[in-house]
């Protein structure tokens, strides 16, 4: 017998299959995938050995910044991985870090990611901690691997599981379930990000809670205060750790003030201010600055200016006693014993004092000298982030129009690494078409957060324009990930009438499967870019 909801369809499947059947196929594709984010992770292995020839599960530096921040809170008590960082053991090495002053009064060296993730990561470590005595010195390998499984793994069984909710509510018919749960098993980068620590697992399986509770409460006409709560959270800590998805919370945050303002004051905003509370609180504990690393990059604000004609005593090695005199009178930290660093190409000068740390920064403009105060933590000695340094994708793509082919249709592209997202394309233009348009609030939700966010990574600076780095796919979007399966349900039921469709469909979703499981590795260039580069194109 086909099950009631199906009957009561306007769209005819092809086999009959029960709810029942039907979860025990999301069951059994679910335990799969489980299984092979698991087997990755015990074989995940980083190429590197430390003096004793330990080996991690560190692949990148994107994430060996983190484990350090996490290392370093529950074994040294802090957020400084001076110690980590500038060892003999290169498997905790990392350019993804930033320099400053820190309570003591001395720089040092701190992971350049919001502390927030790894606070949290920190709890997982300190419990295998005391409960086997292991640790990430002793045993980098076991331990972060065990680390993995209850950081990634669990969070993606619960992120399976609402989605097949999800599906199995929006769908009519058994074939298009089953096909966008097998994307979503299978076709997607996430999977392929749980063998690492990062931002971006985390923030799509945030986005989709936010979903599923918000379509508890608007279609299901549940009004809990806890629901508003939990869309509070989890889509505030999906803006902690993706800050496009900024858009997306102004527009949940809009949409349950329609359906209830006192419920989304009453339960939304104590769920996200807290969130917000632990993401500054941390920062601040971590940096002693409200602001996250990422946003001292540049020059701090403006402390005086003088004529060109300084230039010529700002080229010697050591300050003359009377331009330090005049500095000191800007930052009173400014000594006698003061150096500069002259860098001729940008037109710059660095004032260091006797500790060896940077003060302030003084640039040329057209017809002046700016003094500033030091502001930018990625300028220290041996950094990687500096124009002279630099190197392959991070010197940024000067085309934007070049630039957003590749990211759509390219070799980093969306469409052509993961074509299975042109169901979701097809789905939009289906949904609008179906009779009352009961998705138009989808579809709205999704192609709005879509363009703003393909725009806003398009018309970054030259610097930023850089394809998310080395990394298997267009990393910056893949938070919008839950949204574009759930986007996909009704081309898929409308797939399913054809047989040609339906092979359609299916070289999508292989071409995507073989897609995300190319390398072991994320921190990998896609395959597309790898073989383009092997051709010599």
């Amino acid at each position: 017998m086909v099950s009631e909801e199906t009957t009561t369809s306007s769209v005819v499947d092809e086999f009959d299959m029960t709810a029942s059947c039907r979860r025990s196929i999301y069951i059994l594709l679910m335990t799969v995938s489980v299984g092979l984010m698991i087997g990755r992770i015990l074989a995940v292995e980083s190429g590197t050995r430390g003096p004793n020839g330990q080996r991690t599960p560190f692949l990148s530096a994107n994430d060996r910044s983190r484990w350090c921040t996490v290392r370093a809170l529950v074994d040294q008590g802090t957020y400084e991985i001076d110690k980590l960082v500038d060892g003999k053991d290169a498997n905790w090495r990392t350019i993804d870090r930033v320099k400053h002053r820190g309570n003591d009064g001395i720089e040092h060296s701190y992971s350049s990611k919001p502390p927030l993730l790894p606070t949290l990561l920190a709890i997982p470590y300190y419990m295998i901690q005391k409960v086997t005595g292991a640790t990430l010195a002793s045993d980098p390998l076991y331990v972060g691997r065990l680390i993995l499984m209850l950081s990634n793994v669990l969070p993606m069984v619960l992120y399976f599981v609402l989605m097949a909710c999800l599906v199995e509510k929006t769908g009519h018919t058994n074939w298009g379930r089953i096909f966008v749960l097998s994307a979503c098993f299978f076709g997607t980068f996430l999977s392929t990000f749980a063998v690492t620590i990062n931002n971006h697992l985390v923030a799509a399986i945030s986005v989709l809670i936010s979903i599923y509770v918000a379509w508890r409460i608007w279609f299901n006409k549940e009004r809990s205060w806890w629901l508003y709560m939990v869309a509070g959270m989890s889509s505030a800590f999906a803006v902690a750790n993706e800050l496009p998805a900024l858009s997306f919370f102004c527009l949940l945050v809009a949409g349950l003030c329609w359906c209830s303002l006192r419920k989304t004051l009453l339960g939304f905003v104590p769920g996200a201010a807290l969130v917000v509370t632990c993401f500054f609180v941390t920062n601040y504990y971590a940096h002693q600055s409200w602001r996250p690393p990422y946003m001292h990059r540049g020059d701090g604000i403006v402390l005086g200016e003088w004529d060109l004609s300084e230039i010529t005593q700002l080229n010697q090695s050591h300050l003359s006693v009377d331009l330090a005199e005049r500095l000191a009178e800007l930052k009173n930290t400014i000594g006698s014993e003061t150096t500069i660093q002259v860098d001729e190409i940008d037109q710059r000068w660095v004032i260091v004092n006797s500790r060896a740390e940077r003060e302030l920064a003084i640039t040329r403009m057209e017809n002046h000298l700016e003094i500033r105060d030091w502001d930018n933590w990625y300028d220290y000695e041996g950094t990687y982030w500096t124009n002279q340094n630099r190197k392959g994708v991070d010197l940024g793509e000067k085309s934007v129009i070049r630039y957003a082919f590749h990211m759509l249709v390219g070799h980093h592209g969306v469409l052509s690494l993961t074509p299975v997202w042109f169901v979701s394309l097809a789905g939009c233009v289906v949904a609008l078409r179906q009779k009352g348009k009961p998705l138009l609030a989808l579809v709205t939700l999704v192609g709005t957060l879509t363009t703003v966010c393909v725009v806003f990574y398009m018309l970054r600076p030259q610097i930023d324009r850089n394809y998310g780095g080395v990394c298997c796919g267009f990393r910056w979007l893949f938070w919008l990930t839950p949204l574009w399966l759930l986007m996909m349900v009704p081309a898929a039921d409308a797939m399913g009438k054809r047989c040609s469709t339906r092979i359609l469909g299916m070289c999508f979703l292989g071409i995507s499967i073989m897609s995300a499981n190319a390398t072991l590795n994320p921190w990998n260039h896609p395959w597309i870019y790898r073989y383009l580069k092997y051709l010599g194109w």
